[in-house]
């Protein structure tokens, strides 16, 4: 499938994820962008056999970094998947990226940072979601382009996890085909 714009995907775990939607849509990222140190076994073995060229960077990479990764990406989307650093602003006014969150945020604000999924096992929320926004300067506090929520009858982090990254799944499938196509 022909792409009309460059695709970038960001992680910082294990990129299981990008794989997935890969295989989901057929399409490829133009570059995965990484802070893990080359030849960590935390990252996916299906993802390193995708054919894709994947850059290291540092765990706390500068607007350099990301401008040389960015370099003549005009019109490309940035898709961050667990990234886990704070992009500097002059990078997200540049581009268009975008992040998942496993937090049903637009209902409940506190679930906005790390590990969402952990906090909700934890209170009582009547729902849980994902959302994906665009990045901003603040965490998780850019605009959101599409939501998901189901009611919680989830027992355990484990299912609420396993459902949140279905949703998620569904979710970058929609904005990958509606951004990259």
């Amino acid at each position: 499938m022909k792409k009309d714009k460059e695709w970038y995907a960001f992680f910082s775990h294990t990129g299981e994820e990008i794989y997935n939607i890969c295989k989901s849509t057929g399409l490829l990222p133009d570059k995965i962008i990484t802070n893990q140190s080359p030849g960590n076994k935390s990252i996916s073995k299906r993802l390193l056999k995708l054919n894709v060229e994947i850059v290291y960077l540092s765990s706390n990479p500068t607007v350099q970094d990301y401008e040389r990764i960015m370099f003549r990406c005009d019109d490309c989307i940035c898709t961050l998947h667990g990234w886990m650093r704070i992009i500097p602003p002059m990078i997200c006014e540049s581009y268009k990226i975008y992040n998942l969150h496993p937090g049903l945020i637009t209902v409940y604000p506190e679930l906005k940072g790390k590990d969402p999924q952990s906090r909700v096992c934890h209170e009582t929320h009547d729902w849980i979601g994902c959302v994906i926004h665009r990045v901003t300067q603040g965490v998780d506090e850019g605009p959101v382009l599409t939501t998901a929520k189901v009611r919680n009858h989830y027992n355990g982090e484990e299912m609420i996890t396993s459902r949140l990254k279905e949703m998620a799944l569904s979710m970058w499938v929609d904005i990958i085909q509606m951004e990259v196509l």
